[in-house]
């Protein structure tokens, strides 16, 4: 278990930034290390789920029900879980623009995939999941052992949020999804390798990997809404093993470094497994 000084450290960022709960896990395949703190308690997944959604989708690929370089038609008409109405993907509220625009077009399954981790697309999002099936992503999550991601809607599916029926996940969870792509045995390797180049390349970088230092490279997917903010993926060190982390906040309305505090907690972290002492000051 980590010392008390990494602790306490946490529970200050936690307190000045107003935090009203967190759930904090890492496993360390340099050291075997493993931590957790909250680290079974469900949180909204806000955007993480994404992450379940893409390594499904990869899955799929290698089972040979999908074809990276086929084409979806774009389309802003979905079905609620509740009842079968529909419902739209609003544009003004969407981490990217560029599936709306295409809308009428077609883009390759690659290239939705792309967008709906780096950019949080939410209408790529629903488009995939429509595709592939929610009950294919639930049975890979199930397949795989993950217990700690709940998948259960697509994204603005108010009604069904109105019921409560909302994509929760726990930091353990997290952490065990993103592992699946350190294993040899989880897909075949330029399927593995594909799916940490798109993680890799996530656009929204002010948490997990803001305060780290040069040369460190952070495959992850971010998740923000009203009340939550969340990080998590894997951090890859030069000259050691990489580790793997989640960090989910609930917040009050006053939370305004939200953020920042993650940004310096993933920095503590960092310190404490590998013993780096300066941090790379965020911008």
């Amino acid at each position: 278990m980590p010392g008390s000084k990494l602790l306490t450290r946490i529970h200050e960022i936690s307190h000045k930034a107003g935090f009203q709960d967190i759930g904090i896990a890492f496993y360390d395949y340099e050291t075997s290390l493993r931590f957790s703190y909250h680290g079974d308690r469900f949180f909204h997944a806000a955007s993480t789920f994404k992450a379940g959604i893409l390594l499904a989708l990869f899955k799929a690929v290698e089972e040979g029900k999908v074809r990276l370089d086929d084409h979806l038609q774009i389309r802003n008409r979905f079905r609620s879980v509740v009842d079968g109405s529909t419902f739209r993907i609003e544009r003004e509220r969407d981490g990217d623009s560029s599936v709306h625009r295409a809308i009428g077009g077609s883009k390759s399954i690659r290239q939705l995939g792309w967008v709906m981790v780096t950019r949080s697309s939410n209408l790529a999002t629903n488009l995939l999941l429509d595709y592939i099936g929610l009950d294919y992503v639930r049975k890979f999550l199930a397949d795989e052992k993950i217990d700690g991601i709940e998948i259960k809607r697509g994204v603005e599916d108010q009604l069904a949020h109105q019921q409560g029926i909302n994509n929760e996940a726990t930091a353990e969870g997290l952490v065990s999804l993103f592992s699946l792509l350190l294993e040899d045995d989880f897909l075949r390797p330029e399927l593995r390798e594909e799916g940490l180049s798109i993680l890799l390349q996530q656009e929204f970088r002010s948490m997990i990997p803001a305060r780290l230092p040069e040369g460190t490279k952070v495959a992850h997917k971010t998740g923000e809404i009203s009340t939550h903010c969340h990080d998590a993926g894997i951090v890859f060190v030069p000259e050691r093993k990489p580790y793997v982390l989640a960090i989910l906040v609930e917040h009050g309305p006053g939370a305004n470094r939200r953020n920042r505090a993650i940004a310096e907690i993933s920095s503590a972290i960092h310190r404490y497994l590998t013993g780096h002492r300066e941090d790379k000051h965020a911008p």
